[in-house]
């Protein structure tokens, strides 16, 4: 089967909660054949499902083959696991906690990147979306590990923009800003969303959803000549 044969076939990681659900479902509802690769299985009724840890290469290898064996590539993939953070000082941020953090939210993006490559360059609308943050640009006082792995994502979005962009291969990040999401309501109380949205150009919570409708626009045919970029969705908070 050729992929102009069939319907696009999508693998969200971290795709169970929070945003890499909404994520997900945006892109079955856009008609892509989704899978969600987690370690935390998602709730009833949310569609394909496969448990893996994308620290473990051999975990990713297998569903990676599951998903392009099913659905007869893979087309589209979205790099969503990770880990968030609490806010300490750096003085007290430990070697394990900033290889932990580097483990899951970078090392895993690559991995899963390397584990989709032979499907991603075989597909005419091959797309690989990496959620980073956009503590990037802010600094993230107190989150050392968090800030420091996502901006190796953001590194990793460059090279392998530029490394798959010889089989038309799009690589993208997109930068939520303070998304109320269950793992940042944990971290963060009302207030402190309140003063983010009163920083922002447009005065509102960013939702799940917002995420997911720019993730949909890069994984579609206006997007082709899009790649390499690092898109801001915070509602105006960060300009640049």
């Amino acid at each position: 089967m050729s992929p102009l044969d069939r319907a696009s076939t999508a693998v969200v990681t971290g795709g169970s909660r929070g945003i890499g659900q909404a994520i997900a479902d945006r892109l079955r509802a856009d008609g892509h054949r989704v899978t969600v690769l987690d370690v935390q299985a998602p709730e009833a009724g949310s569609g394909d499902w496969l448990p893996c840890d994308v620290t473990e290469p051999e975990q990713l290898e297998s569903a990676m083959a599951t998903v392009a064996e099913r659905g007869g590539g893979i087309d589209v993939l979205v790099n969503n696991a990770g880990l968030i953070s609490p806010r300490r000082s750096y003085l007290e941020t430990d070697k394990a906690e900033l290889l932990r953090y580097l483990t899951v939210n970078a090392v895993g993006y690559a991995l899963a990147t390397q584990a989709a490559h032979p499907w991603l360059v075989a597909s005419d609308r091959g797309c690989v979306v990496n959620v980073a943050s956009r503590t990037f640009f802010t600094g993230g006082p107190g989150q050392l590990a968090y800030v420091a792995s996502k901006g190796a994502v953001l590194g990793m979005t460059r090279v392998l923009a530029r490394e798959l962009g010889a089989h038309e291969v799009t690589v993208n990040a997109v930068l939520p800003g303070q998304v109320a999401t269950p793992g940042t309501e944990q971290y963060n109380t009302e207030d402190d969303f309140d003063r983010t949205m009163a920083q922002q150009a447009i005065r509102r919570r960013t939702r799940p959803d917002d995420l997911a409708g720019l993730v949909s626009f890069l994984c579609g045919p206006d997007a082709r000549m899009l790649t390499g970029q690092t898109l801001v969705c915070d509602g105006g908070g960060l300009l640049h």
